[in-house]
């Protein structure tokens, strides 16, 4: 079994050779939001997303390849805005599984409520109907028990 820097450099090297037989077009098919999508290049690679991020080596030469890519005009330009935020970590959203769930909870009510009201007009019809009945059987003298 391989240590932590021996993973580390399989990693690399797995990197490496993978980047040596793509083409401009491959990395196209793979870009998201301006950077290459880092889920298809980890299976790609065959390495956890995490190592991408965890391995300083590896992030390295994938962030040299996206700034390669940016030069040859595959990958579109940093924005200024994306530059500046490029050196900062991002900010924890720990509100954002909340929502995840209100959101869901929420297109739920709004399902059923569309078919409770479907329901009661279907019921308000029947009623109305029935009621005109009633009202006929008691003006023509039958009242049902």
């Amino acid at each position: 079994m391989a240590n932590g820097q021996q993973k580390a450099q399989q990693n690399l090297d797995a990197f490496q050779s993978w980047v040596a037989t793509q083409q401009d077009d491959d990395f196209k098919q793979i870009a998201f939001r301006g950077k290459l999508n880092r889920i298809e290049v980890a299976k790609a690679v065959g390495c956890g997303k995490s190592a991408l991020n965890q391995n300083p080596e590896l992030r390295e030469s994938l962030q040299q390849l996206e700034d390669n890519l940016r030069n040859k005009g595959v990958l579109p330009p940093l924005t200024v805005t994306a530059k500046k935020e490029a050196d900062k970590p991002k900010q924890y959203d720990n509100t954002s599984n909340r929502k995840s769930l209100d959101s869901k909870r929420l297109s739920a009510l709004e399902a059923e409520n569309i078919e409770l009201k479907t329901k009661v007009k279907e019921l308000e019809g029947k009623l109305e109907r029935f009621g005109e009945l009633s009202e006929t059987l008691s003006e023509m003298g039958f009242m049902p028990r």
